[in-house]
């Protein structure tokens, strides 16, 4: 990092009381063994078996990440028993992941270190609340977050890159905006937050991934938590 980048990142640790985190990306790859890919094609299968096959979109059949279908099929169907079933179908699938999720390095310490610290934590992701209630369970992290999990709910158009599950975890917390921070590794993630007033702190596994954020205008992006946890400890 260069020495702007650094200072940038300090100041940013520095005003944020709360931090709200994004789930499957800045805390754990929850998809790392349990892979999203074959997630979305049983997703697709299923449907199919209900006489669906013409529902999506060929772009959206390719498509790797189940939230896509998810949309897509609210969008077409909205406040229906198949989007419930689909969805309770998404959230059993991220269940089984969790049990397999790789933490992302250097995650758990910075989250210790910053509850220590006095910043409150809240989880604002799309996944469901209860994956991310039993993956924080397992790392022996509830007590940092607890009870402020905002996930994905039934109101499946307020998913990011809406507000709405950073709006309620500021409320919930008393929190201003401005004395918050987000970290997330996607655009909905980046968008959300600039929607919500709340400064924002790009994660990236990979390059690719890196580029995108930047692009949408997100900086910093890092491509490791280490700076974080070393400011915090410093």
């Amino acid at each position: 990092m260069t020495t702007e980048q650094t200072e940038l990142l300090r100041d940013l640790i520095s005003r944020a009381h709360v931090v709200l985190w994004d789930f499957d990306g800045p805390v754990c790859r929850l998809f790392a063994v349990h892979r999203a890919e074959q997630v979305a094609n049983d997703l697709i299968e299923w449907l199919e078996s209900q006489g669906l096959h013409g529902l999506l979109t060929e772009t959206e059949r390719k498509s790797v990440d189940p939230h896509v279908l998810l949309r897509a099929v609210d969008r077409r169907h909205p406040d229906s028993d198949l989007v419930a079933e689909l969805e309770e179908r998404l959230t059993q699938e991220e269940l089984r992941a969790a049990s397999t999720a790789w933490p992302t390095a250097y995650a758990d310490p910075v989250i210790r270190t910053w509850t220590a610290l006095g910043a409150r934590l809240a989880v604002t992701t799309n996944n469901s609340p209860l994956v991310v209630a039993e993956y924080l369970r397992s790392r022996g992290l509830t007590a940092c977050f607890a009870p402020h999990i905002y996930g994905r709910t039934q109101d499946l158009h307020l998913l990011k890159p809406d507000p709405h599950c950073l709006n309620r975890a500021l409320r919930a917390l008393g929190a201003a905006p401005a004395s918050a921070l987000m970290i997330g590794d996607s655009v909905s993630d980046h968008l959300a937050a600039r929607a919500a007033g709340v400064p924002f702190l790009g994660y990236a596994r990979s390059e690719r991934q890196a580029t995108r954020l930047r692009d949408a205008g997100a900086v910093p992006v890092l491509r490791s938590l280490e700076p974080v946890l070393r400011l915090l400890r410093g």
